[in-house]
């Protein structure tokens, strides 16, 4: 591990606004609590997320769609607990074969090394330890936004501690872990059956099961507890008016604290770590099958970073 007297800080990159909220925000909070700096990389602004709020699918949010957008984006943060929200600037890329993925602003077509030189310059103005990036196993919801995320946060990790690469974008820093978040086939499963038991109309259709059984679980290697967070979770969500609808089986099906009683944590997928040799930094893939043993997974994102 490399040994750094600075102050923690935790850097997670989003696609869009909303993923901050759907996708480790106990995490972030828990860690906002205990006094970690907490930075969001949101790489785009939303611009082609759907209103799925009937009750705010109106003329006039629809002509101010991207400046609300931002407005739910501030508000979901401040809950969660972020202390700095960071736009990487591009416009959203929208699905694949879309209109909006032909767009040369959209982020799935910004040039890699630009893409790349805007996040550099972030964590070297942020200087995390930690930083968590989506996946590379992305086959259940294939975003051009998210895999592009996946595709600068690896190079931008192992770019931003190189002082030969990108030396207008800051003194070099070399943050020494780097996550991938996972998305859980098994907690979805436990909320469908929690549905039935309960009598109640599960979300979870067969297209859902069909998503289910393409898809191959990710190795964990850290699991971190958020079982005091669930509320976090669930009002940053609604901040997120336009995209989150209030009535939403998926979101708000079950009672809060059934929902908070399923799956009580987030996990992760360590997969980078680096590292000083005493000759310079070596940065070393993770095999995640070395840690999935019940006494060897991680609860703690920066298990084995010194705390000052």
């Amino acid at each position: 591990m490399i040994t750094v007297p600075e102050p923690l800080c935790l850097l997670t990159v989003h696609a869009h606004p909303d993923d901050e909220a759907s996708k480790g925000a106990g995490t972030v909070a828990r860690y906002h609590q205990d006094g970690v700096h907490t930075v969001l990389v949101c790489c785009t602004r939303g611009e082609e997320g759907e209103i799925l709020n009937p009750a705010l699918d109106t003329p006039d949010v629809r002509s101010r769609l991207t400046e609300v957008r931002q407005e739910e984006l501030a508000l979901a943060a401040t809950i969660i607990g972020y202390d700095d929200v960071e736009m990487l600037g591009y416009r959203d890329s929208g699905m694949a074969d879309s209109e909006a993925n032909a767009n040369p602003a959209c982020f799935a077509r910004a040039p890699l090394d630009e893409a790349v030189e805007r996040l550099v310059a972030i964590i070297r103005l942020s200087r995390p330890q930690v930083m968590v990036i989506y996946g590379d196993e992305q086959s259940g919801y294939p975003h051009p936004d998210h895999l592009r995320v996946h595709e600068i946060g690896i190079v931008a990790f192992r770019a931003a501690g190189d002082p030969r690469q990108f030396p207008d974008a800051g003194e070099p820093w070399q943050p020494t872990k780097l996550y991938y978040t996972t998305f859980s086939v098994a907690r979805f499963r436990e909320l469908h059956l929690k549905f039935e038991e309960l009598g109640l109309e599960s979300p979870f259709d067969d297209s859902w099961k069909k998503r289910w059984e393409g898809m191959t679980e990710a190795p964990i290697t850290t699991s971190v507890d958020v079982s005091a967070f669930g509320h976090v979770r669930r009002e940053a969500l609604l901040a997120h008016a336009t995209q989150v609808d209030p009535t939403s089986r998926f979101w708000f099906g079950l009672p809060p604290e059934v929902m908070d009683a399923i799956h009580p944590h987030d996990d992760y997928q360590l997969a980078l770590l680096a590292s000083d040799s005493g000759g310079g930094v070596v940065i070393t893939p993770v095999d995640p099958r070395s840690m999935v043993a019940p006494d060897s997974i991680e609860s703690d994102l920066f298990a084995g970073i010194p705390r000052s």
